[in-house]
């Protein structure tokens, strides 16, 4: 399963020596001078959250109060039972599971769609009630299928339940994911590809779930295929380049431009924190709300 898959990876990361600085706002701060927990300055207009599973080692309700703390709004990627949780520090889930497939086997595959609606059908009301705007689902792997096909087939399934989703007003988000690293042969690994499935479907109520550290693998351009394409974009992941780590100054991505680059389509969803930390996860956490608070 999806939550598997990712948890997996966590367990296979061997912790880095701490570096010397990372980004923080824009500039290069020590780590020695940075606190994990507190409040990060100014007024944000980005909508920061963090998934659950890059802190699975971290009690669920210990990385809700920390991150309330320091200015998060939410969690992304927990089960049904874990949704009433963040709740109680301030926050929502940001993006559950509720039954979308798996990342290899999902959409793109008609024999799925009666149990992928079936499992919506349970969890959207359940996902309104909690106060949840957000549950993902996948394309699943080409496995030899043409693209052209998936795609038809991705939009048939879409189109079976994106009127459950406006019913209870939450939004199905389709994550991009790359296919050259981390996910060899998964089938929405393009923006194009998955704006042509959002076209199609054309409802307020599904969108992209736009991970900003596998389109940089995939097609880089961040920017201006963020723009372009920001209609059809409901939720965002980050993620250090090369590496799933940490949003600082080791990799590629210019963090501060790409949340301004969001920001400036007055995106009002969720940029979820979705990097692998190899230092102190909350300090690392941390320095990453204050690098995005533009």
């Amino acid at each position: 399963m999806a939550k598997m898959a990712r948890r997996a990876i966590l367990r296979t990361v061997v912790p880095a020596i701490t570096a010397a600085g990372v980004l923080a706002s824009g500039s290069l701060t020590s780590l020695s001078s940075a606190k994990s927990v507190g409040p990060v300055p100014g007024k944000p207009r980005i909508r920061q959250s963090a998934s659950r599973w890059c802190y699975a080692k971290i009690p669920l309700e210990e990385l809700c109060a920390k991150g309330a703390e320091m200015g998060l709004q939410g969690i992304d990627l927990l089960n049904e039972e874990e949704w009433e949780i963040p709740r109680q520090y301030g926050l929502v889930c940001s993006m559950g599971y509720g039954g979308g497939g798996e990342i290899p086997n999902a959409l793109n595959r008609v024999e799925n769609h009666e149990r992928i609606e079936a499992a919506f059908r349970k969890s959207l009301p359940h996902a309104a009630k909690a106060g949840v705007p957000n549950l993902i689902t996948f394309s699943g792997n080409r496995n030899g299928m043409p693209d052209e096909e998936g795609a038809r087939n991705t939009v048939a399934g879409l189109n079976r339940i994106k009127k459950i989703a406006a019913d209870h007003g939450v939004t199905i988000c389709l994550e991009l994911l790359n296919s050259k690293v981390d996910h060899k042969d998964y089938m929405c690994d393009h923006t194009a590809w998955g704006v042509r499935v959002m076209q199609e479907v054309n409802s307020p109520n599904v969108k992209l779930l736009y991970d900003i550290y596998h389109m940089q693998i995939m097609e880089g351009d961040l920017s201006q295929t963020i723009i372009a394409n920001s209609q059809w974009i409901g939720h965002f992941h980050t993620g250090g380049v090369p590496g799933r780590h940490e949003l600082d100054d080791n990799q590629e991505v210019n963090w501060a431009g790409v949340m301004r680059a969001i920001a400036s389509t007055g995106f009002p969803g969720f940029v979820g924190h979705e990097f692998i930390p190899t230092r102190d996860p909350m300090t690392s956490l941390r320095q990453a709300v204050a690098l995005c608070n533009v």
